[in-house]
């Protein structure tokens, strides 16, 4: 199989328990949490679209019925806005609506790790290459992360990961790679992956930052992935596996990444998505310097 294969589908796992944001989660999955006015999980599948996946794959849990539900047509409330004359409303839910056949769901059934996650979805997604989105990792930027991923992965083919800068004195936090020949001014060959490295060890200062473009040869790898850190398969084992065969590249993302599986990340997404909003920026940008004055 070439491996310029088109990236058509695209697997999002949703199956965390979200228990950083307990209480808030004991009822609401992580994921359905509002930056503004969409949920978390929207902000992840509409990169996704914008970048061409055509076949979006949920990874999910129990307790997570309520994703499935957001993604399909909701015939009453439809009804209401179109009787209502809401057709602003109703045109924009429409087209956040993925077409019938577009989604699929499955269960990952314990709690063995991203890496469980993706292995879960192997029937799904078959013998072609496709995108890892991590919900919890909101971007922002124009064009989307996997949009840039996507054009890489056109020249170069393999494996793509995209990364960020991080602070030397951070690295220790994160999944890094090291820094091999450039391959233009948006990416470089990788050479090095290493799991939160000792403080002072690491190989670059580039983290990885929860989007990938992976071959389905890493099915076989996870099949056997013996259990890493945390007691869990982790999906960096089994691509440094992968490695030993494939070339893996990096997409240098220039824009906004917001951690909004952490309190910190979810607020500054609110404050920056908002901000954005011609509708309420000006509001906002107000109460926030006179709340800022009043510290």
């Amino acid at each position: 199989m070439s491996q310029r294969a088109k990236v058509r589908k695209a697997v999002f796992p949703v199956a965390g328990l979200g228990t950083r944001f307990l209480p808030a989660t004991k009822a609401i999955p992580k994921e359905m949490l509002t930056v503004v006015d969409k949920p978390v999980i929207q902000y992840v599948v509409d990169e996704a679209r914008a970048a061409g996946i055509e076949h979006f794959i949920f990874v999910t849990g129990r307790n997570k019925a309520v994703i499935e539900d957001h993604f399909d047509i909701q015939v009453e409330l439809y009804d209401t806005l179109r009787n209502r004359g809401k057709t602003d409303e109703l045109s924009n839910l429409q087209a956040l609506q993925p077409k019938p056949g577009q989604t699929s769901f499955t269960r990952q059934q314990e709690p063995l790790g991203l890496g469980h996650a993706v292995w879960c979805a192997r029937e799904l997604v078959g013998d072609e290459p496709f995108a890892l989105l991590l919900p919890d990792m909101v971007m922002q930027h124009e064009p989307g992360c996997l949009s840039g991923m996507v054009d890489l992965y056109g020249r170069v083919g393999g494996n793509v990961i995209s990364v960020e800068e991080v602070p030397e004195e951070e690295t220790h936090r994160y999944g890094i790679v090291g820094v091999g020949d450039d391959i233009g001014a948006d990416g470089f060959h990788i050479n090095a992956m290493v799991e939160k490295p000792t403080p002072g060890t690491a190989p670059s200062n580039y983290f990885i930052n929860g989007r990938y473009i992976l071959q389905p040869e890493i099915f076989s790898i996870l099949e056997t992935q013996e259990r890493g850190a945390g007691n869990e398969i982790q999906i960096t084992d089994a691509m440094l596996k992968l490695a030993e065969d494939q070339s893996f590249s990096a997409y240098r993302f220039r824009g906004n990444t917001f951690d909004c599986g952490s309190k910190e990340g979810f607020i500054k997404a609110n404050v920056s998505f908002a901000l954005t909003r011609s509708d309420i920026r000006e509001k906002v940008e107000d109460d926030l310097r006179r709340m800022v004055s009043a510290l």
